[in-house]
């Protein structure tokens, strides 16, 4: 019971102490508004956000340690030497992937390019490009180095890679709810039950469920998270440029073809099923993954 106490304090210290946190933040803001005033007049729910990505990150250590790990190595963050073939192998199968899923709906005339967006390519692309690595880097540090290794090192690896995937997939049904007056010390917590947007639960949640199985034999198969930070910064990449590039024709059977966001829909979860069995075939074994490391000192 160890593990999931150990999660269990970790999810309600981000999220109650975000909610927390998160009024303070603001208020910080209002007081070095003149430094910066675009800070200040972002609305209330962009600080929970980060609220909850502050402490989501300074408890990663913590969780890790309690979970018996005993360096950083062993959460997947190796020395890049010699990496560089696994991070761009990650990064092509994740554009190739997530590239076939849109140029099917693209071709199948469910989507149309956005003429508009086209002007303001090399922004679009920039702007893919810094969430693609940000995302790709701090998501695989969370939820495969920290969450994924942590479970692993006191359960079996397939249950700690189903409950990590099902928590990744969770959150990403977190939505943005704003408060209707005056920020208090309770706004954060006020909107709790207001952040997850359930709405066309099936099939998002199974495509995002899969995803982080995918995610998590990469980092278990190979022994550090280089792969699974490409393959997650691929599909970032595509999904940015095909929101920003594209629109939805009128009419679309969004449950299959997906919304913006491509993998709540039906096709890209077919995709992802096809990787997932094809997935053995790919030779990312490493020799010592980092649950081992300690041993092999």
């Amino acid at each position: 019971m160890r593990p999931i106490r150990a999660l269990l304090i970790y999810l309600i210290l981000v999220f109650f102490g975000g909610a927390l946190l998160a009024p303070w933040l603001w208020h910080l803001a209002q007081i070095f508004s003149s430094f910066s005033p675009k800070a200040a007049h972002a609305p209330f729910h962009r600080f929970l956000d980060r609220s909850f990505l502050i402490l989501a990150l300074a408890g990663i250590w913590p969780l890790m340690r309690s979970l018996g790990a005993t360096s950083w190595r062993e959460v997947g963050l190796s020395l890049p030497y010699g990496q560089m073939k696994k991070l761009g192998g990650g990064l092509l199968l994740g554009l190739l992937s997530l590239a076939v899923v849109a140029a099917i709906e693209i071709a199948a005339g469910r989507r149309v390019f956005n003429h508009a967006a086209t002007h303001q390519m090399a922004a679009v692309i920039s702007s893919a490009m810094a969430t693609a690595a940000l995302v790709g880097v701090l998501e695989e540090i969370l939820f495969r180095g920290a969450l994924f290794g942590g479970l692993r090192r006191v359960l079996p690896w397939p249950v700690a890679l189903g409950l990590s995937s099902i928590i990744y997939a969770f959150v990403h049904f977190l939505r943005s709810a704003d408060v209707s007056g005056p920020v208090a010390w309770d706004s954060g917590l006020i909107l709790l039950p207001h952040l997850f947007d359930l709405h066309a639960f099936i099939p998002a949640f199974l495509g995002l469920t899969l995803a982080g199985i995918l995610l998590g034999l990469a980092y278990h198969r190979t022994g550090n998270l280089y792969f699974s930070i490409g393959l997650h910064a691929g599909w970032i990449f595509v999904l940015k440029l095909f929101g920003a590039l594209t629109v939805a024709s009128p009419g679309i059977a969004v449950a299959f073809w997906g919304s913006s966001k491509m993998v709540d829909g039906w096709l890209a979860f077919l995709v992802l099923m096809l990787m997932l069995a094809t997935f053995r075939f790919l030779p990312l074994e490493d020799r010592h993954p980092p649950y081992m490391l300690c041993k092999l000192k």
